[in-house]
């Protein structure tokens, strides 16, 4: 009986030791997540994480920290969360301009896109706009292309910072208008729009969320969008495909995990975002701010990320933009 005893406290003990075990595999996530945006505040993966973020915590039981980590372009941050724990408490929720031109155009980006990162999910996407301060001659692309014509090299327009798609699209801009325009890069878009709201560079540009409430506003003149199809959200802008075909490029936004996280995070990542995006609230919000939300399923974002990054190589090499 004593001897019974024994092995019955002996299993009651390893048994208490083994739940700590149980309960670390089956209690993700225990503690607040940190969601990096690998940009300034006020562009399109920061202002679509502020929207994302509370609904998010909400979805998978844990406080969600929105961290802006800026900086060369992106990889500063994306550098970070490659080298971050495996656990899934740092994700990353970034634009394609970070993940796919990187890559094209610093020759050493500090990480891979392929094997540093676990795509999660996709967002959605949005064109980015040519914008004009109020009271510019410049309120058509036909203005902008004559007046490039007739001063090559003198037009200028804002970026958020070399090799953003900010600037890229100018780039192409130059290449399908035959026209030279000046690149003006910023750290940032929101110093790019600040400068043209204040005179300063008389064309942007700015992704349709950071430019939407100033557009609305009357701040800003939109010219023209760069999807291939007007936006829902400003129905009104004409896009710059309608004069110029293959000048096409948006930005799209998506959340990633280092390479090593576990499957039950990944499980438990993608069923909490599928509860945020089938939120009307959330949905209207990001709508609101000119985001196309036709969804990427996570089993096509490796492939959607593949091709980004042949199509911006081109690009980058058209341009003749290369960063250290």
């Amino acid at each position: 009986m004593i001897k019974n005893l024994h092995h019955y406290a002996l299993v009651a003990v390893l048994g208490l030791l083994a739940l700590p075990l149980a309960a670390q595999s089956q209690s993700y996530p225990n503690k607040p997540i940190s969601l990096v945006v690998p940009q300034t505040a006020g562009g399109t993966n920061d202002i679509v994480a502020r929207l994302v973020a509370p609904a998010f915590g909400e979805a998978i039981g844990a406080s969600v920290v929105v961290e802006n980590k800026p900086g060369a372009g992106g990889n500063i941050g994306t550098q970070g969360v490659a080298r971050s724990a495996k656990d899934g408490y740092t994700l990353l929720l970034t634009i394609n301009s970070a993940q796919a031109i990187n890559p094209a155009l610093y020759k050493n980006p500090g990480f891979d896109p392929i094997n540093d990162f676990v795509p999660l999910y996709y967002i959605g996407a949005t064109p980015y706009v040519l914008v004009s301060p109020p009271g510019s001659p410049y309120k058509t692309l036909a203005d902008v292309v004559a007046a490039a014509k007739k001063r090559p090299g003198e037009l200028a327009y804002a970026s958020a910072g070399n090799g953003t798609i900010s600037h890229l699209l100018g780039a192409m801009l130059n290449t399908s208008a035959g026209i030279e325009m000046q690149h003006i890069p910023y750290k940032g878009v929101a110093p790019a729009i600040n400068d043209v709201l204040g005179g300063q560079v008389p064309l942007a540009f700015a992704s349709l969320p950071s430019a939407l409430n100033y557009i609305k506003a009357g701040k800003l003149q939109a010219i023209a969008i760069s999807s291939a199809k007007r936006s829902s959200a400003a129905p009104d802008i004409p896009t710059i495909a309608e004069t110029y075909p293959d000048c096409v490029g948006e930005v799209w936004v998506a959340i990633f995990a280092p390479v090593g996280v576990s499957a039950d995070v990944i499980k438990k990542t993608q069923a909490a975002m599928d509860k945020v995006m089938a939120r009307p609230d959330v949905r209207d919000k990001l709508a609101a701010q000119g985001l196309d939300l036709n969804p990427v399923p996570p089993s096509k974002l490796p492939a959607l990320l593949k091709d980004e990054l042949a199509k911006w190589v081109r690009i980058v090499k058209v341009s003749g933009a290369q960063l250290d």
